[in-house]
């Protein structure tokens, strides 16, 4: 497993001062993970909730952040800030209001509604030596889009593209403010921690390459979605998505991209070996389109490689 690598080259890098040292010793490295709800974990294929009382982050122990911090153990101290449905102006300067797990059409939050959260920036500091950043669906409106396409989509049988008709000449768009946002807030990133190392974090394989793995009505794939329009999605929104964050994390000296797209091909919510849920998980339980926990061991091993080549020595 490339996660107990990780742990081992983290072991390696421990500096000699350290080797020796108490559990509360300091950590030689700070890093602080940003993001959305991929990042934060949010449904219960991703671990419990491990926060009390609750922010309404929905942050789960079994999300890459808190993967990553059990294997490095001392090396780095994670500061870990994602929030589920953040945007990147969340990220950037907005305070948010989580809306923890109120979502339409499923049971209503018995803690809703929760007390905004600061901007996620604001735990950048200027000592900061890592920053993940996996953040841009929202800002896309992607869940938004998946309920239109799921509304539009019933009664259909499968056959047809009613969401591509309706949606489809918003998403460019849709991706120009991805971008500019996107720019911004690494802009705003640099500036609180000049010296730290952003990693840009992508997004995983939603919908497979060969639609014909959906099941049409199926609740633990994409229910009414149609295969025209889980291939419209997939060509014309999501894999732009990824495309945008990487071209903007290119264009800055600070910034890596970290590719989660390749390595999840054959794990989509519609592949045996799923890495990321359906609407609903296997357990009947809301997923709405969600990495679990297998998702997240795979994000891990990425980034943690990543932050890794980010604080090795020149």
């Amino acid at each position: 497993m490339l996660g107990s690598a990780a742990a081992l080259t983290a072991s390696a890098l421990v500096p000699a001062q350290l080797a020796g040292a108490q559990p509360a010793a300091a950590a030689e490295y700070d890093w602080v993970a940003l993001g959305d709800s991929y990042t934060a974990g949010v449904i219960p294929a991703a671990g419990d909730v491990f926060e009390y009382p609750r922010d309404g982050c929905e942050r789960t122990d079994q999300s890459y952040p808190q993967v990553i911090d059990r294997d490095f153990g001392s090396l780095i101290e994670l500061t870990n800030v994602s929030c589920g449905a953040a945007t990147i102006q969340d990220v950037t300067f907005r305070a948010q209001e989580p809306i923890g797990r109120n979502v339409p059409g499923f049971p209503e939050d018995p803690d809703y509604p929760f007390p905004p959260v600061p901007p996620q920036s604001e735990m950048v500091k200027p000592g900061t030596d890592v920053i993940t950043v996996g953040v841009g669906g929202n800002t896309l409106g992607f869940a938004e889009i998946l309920f239109k396409c799921l509304e539009l989509g019933q009664g259909t049988g499968g056959v047809g593209t009613p969401c591509k008709d309706a949606l489809a000449a918003d998403i460019p768009a849709r991706l120009t403010k991805v971008g500019k946002d996107y720019d911004e807030m690494l802009g705003k990133l640099h500036e609180r921690a000049p010296h730290a190392k952003i990693l840009a974090v992508g997004y995983p394989t939603v919908v497979p390459e060969d639609t014909s793995k959906c099941r049409y009505n199926d609740v633990k794939h994409f229910l009414s979605l149609t295969r025209g329009d889980l291939d419209w999605l997939r060509a014309d929104v999501l894999e732009p998505l990824n495309d945008t964050i990487e071209k903007s994390a290119g264009a800055q000296d600070t910034a890596t991209f970290v590719n989660l797209y390749d390595s999840t091909r054959n794990h989509s919510v519609c592949d045996a070996g799923n890495w990321v849920e359906g609407v609903f998980d296997q357990d009947d339980r809301p997923a709405l389109v969600h990495p679990n926990a297998r998702g997240h061991r795979n994000a891990a091993d990425h980034v943690a490689s990543a932050i890794l080549n980010a604080i090795a020595p020149n």
